[in-house]
């Protein structure tokens, strides 16, 4: 990284790491409104502002999310939240102004804005994370929660139109794991356009595979972690554990994904 230009902003963002332990200190009132702040600050698509975000105080509600995500360190975060891509709001705001929500030529259940409303809601938790971090917190985003959809809705009582995407937790960081390895800048960046062959696409796999595998993530430090190689060919079989029900709930809020 010698020719990186260094600023505050810039080494923030690359020393980002999950932080998965919190001191049990609860956060400011200054700091939520600052981090929420910020969230509304990030780029929006046509300026339709079609997301929103849970923050999560109940303990029980904590201690259930925590059950579906399977992260015990979720019911203890100082700070929670679920962002939720949301075109009920969006829909309201247009019934009111007369338009005729059950017709075809209604577009805020398509796949389109629920896609941009999705892309929305994801900028936004990176901008209040980066926030977190350059205030001297911690985070991890959650897409563990996702493990049970139908549950994570009928938990947070979401209307139609509305999917959950993320959750973030944040808080005073009490643990300091590695930086997590990252993928040759050649494997991801391309000029003008995507390689044509997969010999050009995978140099520089073995490096990583190598680096990736002497990583020791502090959730277990027994072992070091599988290759990425590995990771990915594990991960290139569906568990059925998410991807299964996406259609099913999102037609149960509203959504028409065939549009």
């Amino acid at each position: 990284m010698s020719n990186i230009l260094h600023n505050a902003t810039v080494d923030t963002l690359l020393e980002r790491r999950s932080i998965r332990k919190f001191k049990p200190k609860p956060l400011s009132n200054d700091i939520v409104e600052t981090l929420e702040t910020v969230a509304q600050h990030a780029a929006s698509s046509q300026f339709l502002n079609d997301w929103s975000a849970i923050r999560i105080t109940d303990p029980a509600t904590k201690k259930r999310l925590a059950e579906i995500g399977g992260q015990p360190y979720i019911a203890t975060a100082p700070l929670l939240y679920v962002f939720v891509l949301d075109e009920h709001r969006n829909a309201a705001i247009a019934a009111s102004k007369g338009v005729e929500t059950a017709s075809d030529e209604f577009t805020l259940n398509g796949s389109y804005r629920y896609t941009q409303a999705q892309n929305d809601a994801v900028l936004a938790l990176h901008a209040m994370e980066t926030a977190a971090y350059s205030l001297g917190l911690g985070c991890v985003i959650l897409g563990s929660l996702l493990n049970d959809v139908s549950a994570l809705i009928d938990l947070l009582n979401l209307p139609e139109y509305t999917y959950p995407v993320l959750g973030l937790a944040i808080g005073k960081p009490d643990q300091n794991p590695a930086l997590k390895p990252r993928m040759p800048r050649s494997m991801q960046f391309f000029e003008n356009e995507y390689p044509s062959n997969n010999e050009t696409l995978l140099a520089g796999l073995r490096d990583f595979d190598e680096e990736v595998h002497q990583y020791y993530d502090l959730r277990n430090t027994e072992r070091p972690v599988d290759t990425f190689s590995d990771q990915i060919a594990s991960n290139a079989v569906d568990s059925g554990v998410t991807s299964k029900t996406v259609a099913p709930n999102a037609k149960r809020q509203g959504f028409r994904l065939e549009r």
